[in-house]
């Protein structure tokens, strides 16, 4: 099966729609030395708008989510605890902030593993998935069952926020 690169279609559409098909798809990492690998999409979680108080985008329109207000297919890293990236892609459309936290790929089973395992710092932000030469996604060349949990680690968030099942893990078929 030809691999294709996602194209901007893929992500100018809601959160909610974007998130479940994630994993299983292929995020592809052109390192500085020229090595290229394929990681498959395990785990994501969904972050919707500035209504959802879980979103970074519920305090406002900043320095660090203006990337979220982008039309979809650009990449919102931040860093947490002073030492972990967090590597999320922005959907929708422009002025609608939202993003998909990529959890865990095969291999790293962490959000902040995988940003380290895959170089992934601040230089990323803002990056184009449908144009990069270093980081990208493909369409699955495998079928996925999904299930869908809450999210983890927002309890800040109070209801009805920390219960929403925007979590979404992949399992082979």
């Amino acid at each position: 099966m030809k691999r294709e690169r996602l194209e901007h279609n893929f992500y100018i559409r809601d959160v909610l729609d974007v998130a479940p098909e994630m994993p299983g798809k292929s995020l592809v990492r052109q390192f500085d030395n020229g090595s290229l690998y394929r990681y498959t999409i395990l785990e994501v979680e969904a972050y919707r708008g500035k209504e959802d108080l879980a979103c970074h985008a519920s305090k406002g329109r900043t320095n660090r989510t203006e990337v979220m207000y982008h039309a979809g297919g650009k990449i919102y890293v931040y860093l947490i605890y002073g030492m972990y990236w967090m590597l999320n892609f922005v959907t929708g459309e422009q002025d609608t902030p939202q993003a998909v936290l990529i959890r865990a790929v095969e291999g790293f089973d962490g959000p902040g593993k995988l940003t380290r395992g895959l170089q992934i710092d601040s230089s990323f932000y803002g990056e184009d998935l449908a144009t990069s030469k270093r980081i990208w996604l493909e369409h699955a060349t495998e079928k996925f069952d999904i299930v869908r949990t809450k999210r983890i680690g927002i309890d800040y968030a109070g209801e009805p926020w920390i219960n929403k099942p925007w979590r979404f893990v992949g399992t082979r078929q």
